[in-house]
């Protein structure tokens, strides 16, 4: 019989809620969401991916709980992160008849996280969202923090609101059926969090047989509700130490394309940035840097940009990145693994030349 899930507070003063991570816990989903969202008329959102393999069993477990619960399907992948989608599923709530009583459960990896998680903010002025996170990338890092909204075409998540989940809900035993592309990419969460926060867990990197993968996700979803609870709306500036390695990364991924590289890869190829211009300018010892490097490698993840991707096209889109104020970079660097800081000392120059030394790499 599976142990009790780990429960994880996120101690945000006014939409407190927990993260709950364990074994067979989507069995358990009805009764864990009554618990804090009154049984309802509600809708879950997926794609088309995951519906197949989790869609039903869902549906099925709300049902017994008491929620009059339907299933929402939308195409996989960041093309579906766009306003016309979620627009389209705010038509359906409504066609379905979820009014402010009603509440969305988010059903799938980042971008059906942050996709449902909007619709939900936007919906009647704002309906419960609950998130049940089916990959690596959303257990440990998307699916906490209350972050969503959707892409524009100039740019990654430029179009969004603040929008705290009543609860999420980690069953690690939905990781099983991953691709193993898809379970490598969120990894590079893992190691984000650990050169921010937790430098010893670069030493379990890359995850042997039988890991215990409720410790890990709990260990990493930890280190964001601290944070989190710190600087919810990240105007304290702690938060944005979450986006180190995002700078360039979402950059990149926005150049490519969605879809041809994943976030997880582009973030993995932003780090590799990040600690050039951390040894550069912030004083980390290259053995630091490169011991970080050796783990993004063994974990199976790119440290170079595409041949095809120009360097003015990602400097272009830097421009337009949130973590651009008044046009001055703010880039999260680190001195030492385990800690990091947000620098507004990076220039133009030192990012076009970390840009072409990936390309180099």
């Amino acid at each position: 019989m599976p142990s009790s899930p780990i429960a994880v507070p996120v101690a945000l003063q006014d939409s407190p809620y927990e993260i709950l991570i364990g074994e067979a816990l989507l069995e358990r989903a009805g009764e864990l969401a009554a618990k804090v969202v009154a049984p309802c008329r509600s809708a879950i959102i997926t794609d088309d991916q995951v519906a197949p393999l989790y869609g039903e069993r869902l549906l099925t477990v709300l049902k017994a709980a008491g929620f009059d619960a339907h299933l929402l399907i939308v195409p996989a992948g960041e093309a579906s992160k766009s306003m016309e989608v979620a627009a389209g599923l705010c038509d359906r709530l409504i066609e379905l008849g979820l009014d402010r009583k009603g509440a969305v459960f988010a059903l799938g990896g980042g971008v059906i996280g942050d996709l449902a998680g909007f619709v939900a903010s936007i919906h009647y002025r704002g309906i419960p969202v609950i998130q049940i996170p089916t990959t690596v990338v959303a257990q440990v890092d998307s699916s906490v923090g209350g972050k969503t909204g959707v892409n524009s075409p100039l740019g990654k998540n430029l179009i969004g609101i603040f929008h705290q989940p009543r609860l999420v809900i980690a069953d690690t035993n939905l990781l099983s059926t991953l691709p193993k592309r898809t379970f490598r990419e969120g990894l590079a969460e893992v190691i984000k969090h650990a050169v921010i926060a937790d430098a010893a867990m670069i030493d379990e990197l890359p995850l042997k047989t039988g890991a215990d993968l409720p410790a890990l996700i709990s260990r990493n979803v930890g280190i964001k509700a601290r944070i989190v609870a710190e600087d919810e709306f990240e105007t304290k500036g702690t938060r944005a130490l979450l986006n180190f390695g995002h700078t360039i990364g979402h950059a990149i991924e926005s150049v490519a394309g969605y879809g041809i590289l994943s976030h997880g890869e582009c973030v993995a190829i932003g780090m590799i940035a990040a600690l050039d211009l951390s040894a550069r300018l912030a004083g980390l010892p290259q053995d630091q840097a490169d011991r970080v490097k050796a783990v993004i490698t063994a974990c199976g993840l790119p440290t170079i940009i595409p041949a095809d991707l120009p360097t003015e096209k990602i400097l272009a889109a830097l421009g337009r990145d949130k973590k651009f104020d008044q046009g001055a970079i703010r880039f999260v660097l680190t001195k030492e693994l385990g800690s990091a800081f947000v620098s507004d000392k990076v220039t133009l120059d030192d990012v076009t030349g970390a840009v072409e030394r990936l390309q180099l790499n």
